[in-house]
This record gives C-alpha cells, structure tokens and sequence, in this order.
C-alpha cells in the first residue's frame, strides 16, 4: 500500500469514527436535556430535515422545539444507539441502526414509556464535522403508553423524537 492509498483509508477511518461519535453523543445529548441552539448545530444543518412517527419537519429550529416538547413529558431517559452502520462517499455519508429509548414519566407515576427502532441519518461534512442533513425514525414496537403531548396534538408525543 502506498502512501496515497494509505491516506484516502486513514481518512475512511476517521469519517467512520466521526460519524459513529456524532450519532451515539446525539443519542445521549437527548438524555443530558441541554436543548438549545449550540445542541442543536452540534448535530443538524441548518436545512435539517426529519420525519419522526409525529410528523415531518424541516429546520434546525423546527426540530429542536419538536425535540424540546418530545422530552418535556419525561423526567430521566435511556437513549440507546447501537449497531450503526456507517456508509461513506466522499462529503455524504449515510447511517442505519437501532435507537432503543426508556423513559420514565415525569409524572410522578413512575411508569415508564419505552420505544425501539431504526434511526437513519444522512450526513454531510461541513466546515465543522459531520452533521445530520436528514433524519428518519421509524418506531418497530412501543411498551408502556406514551404520555398526552406536551403541547398541540402531534407536535411532541413521545414516540416522535425520543
């Protein structure tokens, strides 16, 4: 292997490792519930699209209120993701894998709320890493029953975003 070959795998490497770094912090950024704008470029272009079992949206502000009324519902959360499998091609990238999510309702019930499926993000690397251009959560089963919405009808039940 020479040189050239041995950079273009080093940066495969990275990309892959970046990518997978960014999906699992923004698993566990949604049970550390600082939800604001910095969050919300960490993880989304601006242009962010995302169809969740409430709805389709478009917008980094868009998802982080959606993200904010998903949560407000819930008091300590599990979010799991696991088995990504990570595609890239050059500047894009595209990932499939399993988002496990406990929630133990806010309250005082003590019940909890807990939904599995699959999260798929494409990706595409900007001048600050890697961010999530577009977002699909598709929910395989649920255990519990999920709280009222925090807000308007279907802006924010707990299946939606977390």
């Amino acid at each position: 292997m020479d040189i050239t070959e041995m950079g273009h795998e080093l940066r495969a490497l990275t990309d892959r490792a970046g990518i997978e770094d960014l999906v699992g912090r923004y698993a566990r950024s949604l049970d550390e519930r600082v939800l604001d704008e910095e969050w919300a470029a960490a993880f989304h272009t601006e242009d962010v699209a995302v169809e969740w079992p409430v709805g389709t949206l478009h917008g980094r502000g868009a998802v982080l209120e959606l993200v904010r009324k998903a949560m407000a519902p819930f008091g300590p959360t599990v979010h799991l993701a696991t088995g990504t499998v990570v595609e890239v091609d050059g500047d894009r990238a595209s990932t499939r894998g399993a988002l496990l999510s406990t929630h133990v309702l806010a309250d005082g019930s003590g019940e909890l709320f807990v939904s599995a499926g699959h999260l798929d993000n494409e990706l595409v690397r900007t001048a600050d890493g890697w961010r999530i251009a577009r977002q699909s959560l598709r929910i395989a089963w649920t255990r519990g029953t999920p709280p009222a919405p925090a807000t308007q009808a279907g802006a924010g039940t707990a299946a939606g975003a977390g």
